[in-house]
């Protein structure tokens, strides 16, 4: 005689939220918070334009392949649209989108004229040539050039992307519309209205709102440990000026474009910018063996979540503390200061928050790179020219004067600087859309 067995049902985990559903679920709270109109609600959180098109591209060795090109364009209520385009393989749009949403809140925090965009090519870069890249670069300008201008939509540099891949973008639209637009774009290099101060702004701006906040609870920066996810242009100009003002960063994690996969580098005594950087390639990669032979610890690539260390900064990518690897930061960490756009999800902001650990966030903490992009914007557009000092200085100022208006309502309102941070934003572009009649 058989014994039925009951069948066992497996509950499928869980999908992981998407980019911008995360983006829309932080601006749902905040609409609920400001009691914004069914109207305003659904003009902010959506993109207001969604460009997607093909470039086809003349290959080196004479074969042509075709790429796909991306400009999501979320709100200009504040002014033209302003975003990076970045180089990446793989991803969707979806993932954009949440980009260009986090851009809007991000210039209305920091109470620039500008509003939120975000460009994508899909590619890798590291396996195209020069000239490819060039021809993928002036590609993009040319299937969108008319909706793209110093009046309408600036674009910037953003992952893998260069100043040298800004410069191939502005000659470009300079050529089509046969005129010198220097405003067109940031992040250009220095001879072609580049900005002084402008490669160093993002990594600058996120060590300057870690000792405005480490001075807000009483602690000094000289001394403290922190721990970098990423390696690229912000972690390595975040990681100078931490290690220039006394800090001491004990690891970083980097990519390795080799093996497909992320290494975490330490050194218990601190590691060393300028020596890493010497065996660092263009994209962040460190080289493995040269690391070794300079004495440091090889780890797995989420080891830099795990270091007994008073701060964490992730700077490479989304969705990077979740509610699955909280537990795993250590006892120690008192401070996550967001260096990458949408690394920390919100369920794992909840989890931080019951373990005390104060989270700044991307919309701030990252805001010196559009901020200066910004300066770079004003210098084209006039024909002016500001030295480094005063770039840093005003970027300085810009800084602290968002970070003050979001710690004083964060107190005021008791909600976390992120809630905080998303009331000011939100609440900017919801004022300047109604001023303008649209809802």
């Amino acid at each position: 005689m058989s014994t039925a067995v009951a069948p066992r049902i497996v509950h499928a985990p869980a999908a992981s939220p998407s980019a911008h559903q995360i983006a829309r679920q932080q601006f749902e709270r905040i609409a609920d918070r400001l009691g914004l109109d069914r109207a305003t609600r659904e003009l902010l959180r959506s993109p207001k334009r969604e460009l997607q098109f093909l470039i086809p591209v003349h290959m080196d060795d004479g074969s042509r392949r075709v790429f796909r090109g991306v400009r999501v364009q979320h709100n200009d209520a504040r002014g033209p649209f302003k975003g990076g385009v970045r180089l990446s393989a793989g991803g969707d749009v979806d993932h954009v989108r949440a980009l260009a949403m986090w851009m809007t809140w991000k210039c209305a925090i920091a109470d620039l004229p500008l509003g939120g965009a975000k460009g994508w090519i899909d590619c890798d870069p590291g396996a195209l040539s020069v000239r490819e890249q060039e021809r993928l670069c002036r590609g993009w300008v040319r299937q969108i050039a008319g909706s793209l201008g110093p009046d309408i939509d600036v674009p910037a540099p953003d992952v893998a992307s260069s100043a040298q891949h800004m410069a191939w973008m502005l000659d470009e639209f300079e050529t089509i519309h046969g005129a010198r637009r220097p405003g067109f774009i940031t992040g250009k290099p220095l001879p072609l209205g580049g900005s002084a101060g402008r490669t160093e702004a993002t990594g600058y701006g996120v060590v300057t709102v870690l000792e405005l906040m480490l001075d807000r609870l009483g602690l000094d920066l000289r001394g403290i440990t922190a721990s970098v996810q990423g390696f690229g242009n912000v972690a390595q100009h975040a990681v100078r000026r931490l290690v220039a003002l006394g800090g001491r960063v004990t690891a970083v994690s980097s990519w390795d474009r080799r093996e497909g996969r992320a290494y975490t580098y330490e050194r218990a005594s601190g590691i060393d910018v300028e020596q890493l950087l010497q065996i660092t390639d263009e994209y962040g990669s460190i080289d493995m063996v040269r690391a070794i032979e300079l004495g440091y610890d090889v780890l797995p690539g989420e080891a830099w979540l795990t270091r007994p260390v008073d701060v964490l900064i992730p700077a490479a990518t989304e969705k990077q503390i979740v509610a699955g690897n909280v537990g795993d930061i250590h006892s120690r960490v008192q401070l996550v200061v967001e260096g990458a756009n949408g690394p920390t999800t919100p369920d794992a902001d909840e989890l931080l928050a019951e373990r005390g650990i104060l989270v700044v966030p991307d919309v701030l903490a990252n805001a010196g790179g559009v901020t200066a992009s910004y300066f770079e914007q004003v210098q084209s557009n006039t024909g002016d020219y500001w030295s480094h000092e005063d770039v840093i200085e005003a970027l300085g100022e810009s800084m602290r004067r968002a970070f003050r208006d979001v710690v004083e309502l964060s107190e005021r309102e008791r909600v976390t600087l992120r809630e905080a941070a998303y009331m000011i934003g939100v609440g900017r572009v919801a004022d300047a859309s109604r001023l303008r009649g649209w809802v």
